[in-house]
């Protein structure tokens, strides 16, 4: 499948998605935002790729946020079936069943911020930039912004965003825990790349039942998660994965897992 403002290589598993739209800071206008849905879907069926790197063109931006030409224009019924299509994109990613990894180069304000917080782990380049600034357009967050970023950095954190529209760097995004490293920016791509390998050499039921455990409990009553827990740990017992992860551990050797 062809995408006009994405690009797309897979090398043994890892799958780099880069928005390509450097002259526009990577802006997510209506094409974008329904191209990512399908590479999305598209990534999730395909059993070649086990793991997603999400990124941005050049060095500025990962996404510097919507499409303003696109919202200046849009009614009651349009904002909300833009922001309800940008959801459906985000979930796409969070939900596919892999690991997903931001890798974040530059801006991610509005709506890039909102697509990293989608993903399930997130780098920075030491010049990244993180905010909600909707509120000094007299908008509001559409992708998920006041829903993903209280979950992720607290409430109080993410109504000082979300309020004052600030903008943070990554220094501060890794101390309230937007982020969970920061690296040179040469080094982003690799770093991300190894941090995936390393996600991917454990087994992949687990992996994908953990990430499930996570996101659904969180929705929970802690005796709801709990129980949620040991169904995934139930499921697990049944796979050909825990039997060579547990036997590879008693013979001291690395476990070769089949993702069944």
């Amino acid at each position: 499948m062809n995408f006009d403002h994405l690009l797309l290589t897979v090398n043994d598993g890892v799958a780099t998605l880069t928005v390509n739209r450097p002259e526009k800071l990577n802006a997510l206008n209506d094409q974008v935002v329904d191209q990512l849905h399908r590479a999305a879907a598209q990534l999730a069926g395909d059993p070649a790729v086990k793991g997603v790197v999400l990124t941005g063109a050049g060095p500025k931006a990962f996404i510097a946020g919507a499409d303003i030409g696109e919202l200046a224009k849009q009614g009651v019924l349009q904002g909300r079936d833009r922001s309800l299509a940008g959801q459906r994109m985000l979930a796409a990613f969070e939900h596919m069943g892999k690991p997903v990894l931001a890798a974040v180069n530059g801006y991610a304000l509005g709506g890039g911020c909102e697509l990293a917080m989608a993903c399930h782990l997130r780098i920075a380049s030491e010049n990244a930039k993180f905010g909600q600034p909707e509120v000094k357009l007299g908008i509001t967050p559409g992708y998920g912004g006041t829903q993903r970023l209280p979950r992720l950095v607290g409430k109080g954190n993410a109504l000082h965003l979300i309020l004052t529209g600030e903008q943070i760097d990554a220094r501060e995004a890794l101390r309230i825990g937007l982020v969970t490293k920061v690296v040179p920016a040469a080094q982003l791509l690799d770093e991300a790349d190894k941090l995936m390998r390393v996600i991917l050499a454990n087994g992949p039921v687990a992996v994908k039942l953990a990430i499930e455990a996570v996101h659904r409990g969180l929705e929970m009553t802690l005796e709801e998660g709990l129980a949620l827990e040991a169904d995934a740990f139930g499921l697990v017992a049944a796979t050909d994965d825990m039997k060579e992860g547990l036997t590879a551990f008693l013979e001291k050797r690395a476990a070769r897992f089949a993702g069944r």
